[in-house]
């Protein structure tokens, strides 16, 4: 099961944060065809997350053809996304994991490392803000 992260502070919005969310966990196979996602209410009870914020995420993923909900049964992954090119050995995530280790020595903690990629990404990708 995906268990959903929610930063308040990064400037992208909480439904498109627990689409990612879900999307890697589908690139990285944590979530497989047929895979039930935790309802609204299991979301909300976990993140704090109003109820409807994740069922507007749900709707996105059922847009893009990645889940589906089924009425009184849940909402289910429909298909796999093909590896994103990040698996552990693949350039990408070489060149990510001595990205990390570049920022640790650098003295940045965890939290700031997050924060510094989410910025990146935040004005990489402006479609994903609020």
């Amino acid at each position: 099961m995906v268990v959903f992260r929610i930063d308040r502070r990064s400037g992208v919005a909480t439904y498109l944060q627990i689409v990612h969310q879900v999307e890697q966990a589908l690139r990285m196979g944590a979530l497989r065809e047929g895979d039930q996602l935790p309802t609204a209410a299991q979301v909300a009870s976990s993140t704090k997350v109003n109820p409807n914020t994740t069922l507007k995420a749900y709707r996105a993923l059922e847009s893009a053809g990645l889940a589906e909900v089924r009425q009184g049964a849940g909402t289910f992954v429909t298909r796999s996304l093909a590896p994103a090119g990040g698996g552990p050995g693949s350039p990408l995530r070489q060149g990510l994991d001595a990205w990390l280790a570049e920022a640790r020595a650098a003295g940045l903690s965890g939290p700031e490392i997050r924060a510094l990629f989410e910025q990146a990404y935040a004005a990489a990708h402006p479609e994903a803000r609020g």
